[in-house]
């Protein structure tokens, strides 16, 4: 976990933003008598500052909620630094960087990907699954010969530190899982570095509502390093690594992905909050099951959730200390840990 520090706020970001964001925000209602809410934008770890910086042009300028989740979760997809999204993502025990991703708008459409190869951006490719298929999920090579036919370029997602990490992996193949090793990859004061012997394990999944009062979601990962060829977690599922039901409000996960399978993690919030639980009633109640279930493995894993309800209000819980979020609206651009402010 970090230590506490005191850091400058991001008024650089979000002061410039209020006064062209003042007339929607006069003007936003869910309805006549209803509370008015704001847009707002949350994801997941300390690299989602970045990312909700993105999804917030689209906001701020009125745009789409579905937009500004895809334009969001572009940022840490193409950062090479970033080893569990996307580019310069750690590869499997073969060597492959594969991609997992998925995408859900206010309407209930869904579209993922899963085993994707050699695309940059697998949240786009999972929308164009959404809007231009019948279905819901492609994966491996039909998801790959799916984006090429719509103009996304092959590339080599593999860089050099990741696969100097995999061949220094390789010499043990050991699995040893770092609790919320996130944070120390993007721990503002320490080197952004990953030993070879250590895996991640981690994904930014999105939510926001935009000025009209609808909610979008995503969630991509490069997924667990090391992982079996072929080896699928939970972001690409709908219902697991990420749910919208535009009446309610929306979820994601972040963790070791099995576990979120087996309880159908975020739908599961969703139908809590469906039932009056707060977003972090009902991420601690989806985390507590997990931990009712598999007390033995609870012990040794992170898993955590991010929820976002209609209202505006926000939340998460996980089951380690030091899981990190990022929010930004109209009036604030934050980071929490274990819900307290870092900033």
């Amino acid at each position: 976990m970090h230590n506490r520090r005191k850091f400058i706020k991001l008024s650089a970001f979000g002061i410039p933003m209020l006064s062209s964001f003042s007339s929607l925000s006069r003007d936003f209602a869910t309805g006549l008598g209803q509370e008015q809410v704001q847009p707002i934008v949350i994801s997941t770890w300390d690299f989602g500052i970045a990312a909700n910086q993105a999804a917030w042009k689209v906001l701020s300028a009125g745009g789409r909620a579905l937009d500004a989740v895809e334009k969001g979760v572009h940022v840490p997809e193409a950062d090479p630094k970033n080893q569990s999204v996307g580019y310069g993502g750690l590869p499997d025990r073969d060597g492959h960087v594969t991609l997992d991703a998925c995408i859900m708008d206010e309407f209930g459409n869904c579209g993922s990907v899963a085993g994707l190869e050699h695309i940059m951006h697998p949240i786009s490719v999972a929308r164009l699954v959404m809007e231009k298929t019948p279905h819901v999920m492609l994966v491996g090579d039909g998801a790959l010969q799916f984006a090429l036919e719509n103009g996304f370029k092959k590339e080599d997602l593999l860089t050099k530190e990741s696969e100097k990490a995999w061949r220094e992996w390789l010499k043990t193949a050991k699995y040893e899982p770092i609790m919320n090793i996130e944070n120390k990859l993007y721990d503002k004061a320490a080197p952004r570095k990953l030993p070879g012997n250590q895996y991640n394990h981690d994904t930014i999944g999105m939510l926001a509502i935009d000025a009209k009062g609808n909610l979008s979601g995503a969630c991509t990962t490069s997924g667990m390093a090391y992982k079996l060829h072929g080896r699928v977690g939970d972001s690409p599922i709908i219902g697991a690594g990420l749910y919208v039901d535009n009446e309610i409000g929306g979820a994601t996960s972040t963790g070791v992905g099995e576990e979120v399978i087996r309880n159908v993690g975020s739908f599961l919030v969703v139908e809590l909050m469906r039932q009056g639980y707060s977003p972090e009633d009902a991420c601690k109640e989806a985390v507590m099951r997990i931990i009712k279930k598999k007390p033995d493995i609870a012990k040794k894993i992170q898993v955590g959730f991010l929820a976002l309800n209609k209202k505006g209000e926000y939340g998460a819980y996980a089951i380690q200390k030091g899981f990190s979020y990022a929010v930004c609206t109209a009036q604030k651009s934050d980071l929490l840990i274990d819900g307290k402010s870092y900033y």
